[in-house]
């Protein structure tokens, strides 16, 4: 009798969890699975698919070092143009280098990506961090500011986009409309001499990424301050009183008390944000035109992974492309997770 009711409570058990069960088997698992069998093939999306086990990843990740005689030589003098493409040169110890990729294109989006993702995750963490600071306090209307910090990060990514693709216009967007304003101002009123740069934001390469990074962090920023604000709630009051009584100062209660108490929301601020920046999309595909231009600046991994999966029908080169970038984001989250658990925060592994 007590086995069989163990074995119904059993049954009983399964049945609860199948329903979530079955969600993470149809629709995590199986694509993941598939998605990895799809990288050791050629697959064109339209039924011609070979397997050709680890060439995909060896076109991605095939380089070609070589030394020059001099600085300007050109490429197809040291090593196939059919086959590489440069990807970039450089001196070392007075020795001139170039180096070439299979895949040039992968290795820009990658550092396009990184250099997003280390302009990004500051500018959207630390003035989050000074924005819940401020919100924490008890000054009238609070409430009304902590939510307005919080729209933008709940709105459409694709409708800020067009916003701030409007803002960023060389001609009538107001950006550059405040910067004539305040250059105008100075060299009227202190006789400065300063030019107007009429910057192009989204139509030079040096300065289409910032823009990004721009639009993304401003984005970003209000959920992360509310994520700061709901840490900084949770820390005593009594500890800030105890403090305080022994003449801790603001900036040494801050700097000794409150980052050290809010590290285990720091460290989740900074691991979501780098994850999200990581996969930057939406932002490049519709502020740019075409998508990644001017020259290869703002192409990303994810809108590169998009081009070739969806654009140019090499389903198997973009599913491993998927899983580089996934290898990518798991080693980063692995070295804030080691570093979180180093320094003694909340979190362990």
């Amino acid at each position: 009798m007590n086995r069989s009711n163990a074995h119904t409570e059993t049954l009983e058990g399964y049945l609860f969890l199948s329903p979530n069960l079955l969600g993470f088997l149809v629709f995590f698992a199986f694509p993941l699975l598939f998605s990895f069998f799809v990288s050791l093939t050629d697959w064109d999306a339209f039924g011609n698919q070979n397997f050709i086990g680890l060439r995909n990843y060896a076109n991605i990740f095939t380089l070609n070092l070589q030394p020059l005689d001099y600085a300007g030589q050109l490429m197809t003098e040291v090593m196939d143009g059919s086959i590489f493409s440069e990807l970039l040169r450089f001196n070392f110890f007075g020795k001139e280098f170039l180096l070439g990729a299979k895949d040039a294109l992968f290795w820009i989006s990658l550092r396009n990506t990184l250099l997003f993702v280390i302009l990004t995750v500051p500018l959207s963490a630390v003035p989050a961090l000074l924005l819940a600071n401020i919100l924490n306090s008890k000054i009238p209307g609070m409430k009304v500011f902590r939510a307005i910090y919080f729209v933008p990060s709940i709105a459409a990514t694709v409708g800020i986009a067009l916003i701030w693709q409007w803002l960023y216009n060389a001609s009538i967007g107001y950006i550059n409309y405040f910067i004539t304003l305040a250059v105008t101002f100075f060299n009227g009123t202190f006789g400065a001499a300063l030019v107007d740069p009429q910057i192009r934001w989204l139509s030079e390469a040096r300065t289409s990424m910032l823009a990004i990074v721009i639009m993304s962090a401003w984005q970003t920023m209000g959920f992360n301050t509310v994520l700061f604000l709901a840490g900084l709630q949770n820390i005593p009051k009594e500890i800030y009183e105890a403090a305080t009584v022994d003449g801790a100062g603001s900036w040494a209660r801050f700097w000794h008390m409150t980052l050290p108490l809010l590290a285990p929301t720091t460290f989740f601020v900074i691991t979501t944000t780098t994850i999200q920046a990581m996969q930057v999309f939406e932002q490049v595909f519709i502020m740019t035109n075409p998508p990644g231009a001017p020259a290869n600046s703002t192409l990303t991994i994810v809108l590169y992974l998009y081009q070739n999966g969806f654009q140019r029908f090499r389903q198997g080169y973009a599913a491993a492309i998927a899983w580089v970038l996934f290898t990518v984001i798991f080693l980063v989250t692995l070295l804030q997770f080691r570093n979180q658990r180093r320094t003694g925060g909340g979190y362990d592994m």
